[in-house]
């Protein structure tokens, strides 16, 4: 069983500076499972089967993603229409009821300062109130919502910031594997 899955959404990885990062830092962790879903479904059309499966075999799950116009990327999106639409409205004996209670986390990146996440802010709202949708989402899916990891400013981010954001995601990631066991 995959003890921790992170489930990475972003829609030029490889451009990516600090999903990257962040990535290869949680991927060195020990029983820690990062997925490039974007890889795995360049065309968007996702294996639900798979999808299922990966979710149903993972102690732990982390969303993670660059937040895009105030929202998640598109696959993300589609992934959960595929996945937990299934999961919790058709088969939520079978398939969504197994997944209740297991901890889910977002780890999300904005291009943007803190305080551009403010009501005076250029975004007006919080970076927290803009991932409502994904707390609710959790809630629905009797999924155990955890604070959120969030990482600013990563588009003047320097190589010293972007290795302290990684070395505090995996710090994050360790204390959510500590106290579930707890």
């Amino acid at each position: 069983m995959t003890q921790t899955l992170i489930l990475l959404f972003h829609p030029d990885y490889q451009s990516s500076r600090a999903n990257r990062a962040l990535a290869q830092a949680a991927g060195n962790r020990p029983g820690t499972s990062v997925v490039d879903m974007q890889a795995l479904y360049p065309d968007g059309r996702i294996d639900a089967d798979a999808e299922v499966a990966r979710l149903l075999s993972a102690e732990r799950i982390v969303l993670q993603f660059p937040v895009q116009w105030y929202s998640t990327p598109p696959l993300l999106k589609a992934w959960q229409d595929a996945v937990l639409t299934r999961m919790f409205y058709i088969h939520y004996e079978a398939e969504g009821a197994k997944l209740a209670g297991r901890p889910l986390m977002v780890a999300a990146t904005a291009g943007n300062v803190p305080d551009a996440y403010t009501p005076s802010g250029a975004n007006l709202f919080s970076l927290r109130d803009l991932l409502k949708p994904l707390q609710a989402t959790a809630h629905r899916c009797g999924l155990a919502w955890q604070e959120p990891f969030l990482v600013y400013d990563v588009r003047r981010a320097d190589a010293e910031a972007l290795e302290a954001a990684a070395s505090y995601y995996a710090k994050r990631l360790a204390q959510l594997e500590t106290r579930q066991a707890a």
